[in-house]
């Protein structure tokens, strides 16, 4: 790898799983430890001011935006301003910035799967945000490359899984959609997709633009909870033997989740050859690294 890569976030789930696949091909980060209040406007400055890397992933808000059971409107507001800045720094010392997005840009009102071409119209705070975030970036920083991901899950305590996992030790219904479908993503298939968009970057191929990735085979939320229980089960005691089914319009979640969040990933198949992998065979792992951390 010819370009010096900074990552904001090594610190987070996905940050450890781009750190520790890029360590397997010799591919090493700079991973500046964020200051005790987080990134923010002066900090990021400061730091591509002074550093000046060749190309920035910018994961340093990424438990919010994919984890988080909610995030307050102050604090979304806060990581627009610093992700507005943050590309204008890009631009003006020629960084490509590599900005991860979600499938939460979409309202979930058709059923087919959403492609690059399709107009956001997000639900929720979150949604609202990145696409604004979205917009800002490319404004401000032509040399950028956006991720959408799916349904994002890691082996951190507190993320979607975690909490998830914590329900099922409880011996009380755990209801999930059964009429919501989305594509599940593990977080080393992220960090393998990421990785693989910045070795033909590196290459001075110029495919900027926006880009989605998730998991192969869509699934509803009752079967993607019906799939992880099914491991875990192998791995550790749980209350339950499975979820129980409910409407979509009945979860609580219902005015921020899109109901349909399927991703269409032909575009960066056929501009970087990047292949779905089934994303059933990425819960082993993840289940086994969140059991012997936890």
């Amino acid at each position: 790898m010819r370009m010096r890569l900074m990552l904001l976030g090594g610190g987070n789930a996905l940050g450890h799983a781009l750190i520790r696949l890029g360590a397997e091909e010799g591919i090493g980060f700079l991973a500046p430890r964020p200051p005790d209040n987080g990134w923010d406007v002066a900090s990021l400055t400061d730091l591509l001011d002074e550093t000046r890397p060749d190309a920035l992933i910018n994961l340093a808000y990424y438990f919010d935006w994919f984890q988080a059971d909610a995030v307050s409107q102050a604090r979304l507001d806060q990581q627009e301003i610093a992700v507005e800045r943050l590309a204008e720094r890009c631009q003006e010392h020629q960084i490509v910035l590599l900005q991860p997005s979600s499938y939460r840009v979409f309202d979930g009102s058709r059923a087919t799967a959403y492609s690059e071409k399709d107009e956001p119209v997000p639900l929720g705070l979150r949604g609202q945000a990145l696409w604004r975030i979205e917009q800002s970036v490319r404004a401000a920083c032509p040399r950028h490359v956006l991720l959408r991901f799916g349904w994002l899950l890691d082996d951190s305590a507190d993320g979607v899984l975690g909490r998830y996992l914590r329900r099922a030790e409880l011996p009380q219904p755990l209801p999930l959609a059964d009429d919501r479908r989305g594509n599940p993503t593990p977080v080393d298939d992220a960090a393998r997709v990421i990785l693989s968009v910045l070795k033909q970057l590196d290459c001075e191929a110029p495919l900027w633009g926006t880009y989605h990735y998730a998991g192969n085979e869509a699934t509803t939320a009752l079967a993607l909870g019906q799939a992880i229980i099914s491991e875990a089960k192998t791995m550790h005691s749980l209350a339950i033997d499975a979820p129980t089914a409910q409407a979509h319009a009945a979860r609580p979640d219902a005015g921020e989740e899109p109901q349909h969040a399927v991703l269409a990933c032909k575009k960066i198949l056929h501009t970087f050859g990047i292949k779905p992998r089934a994303w059933r065979s990425g819960l082993p792992s993840l289940l086994d690294r969140y059991y012997r951390h936890g």
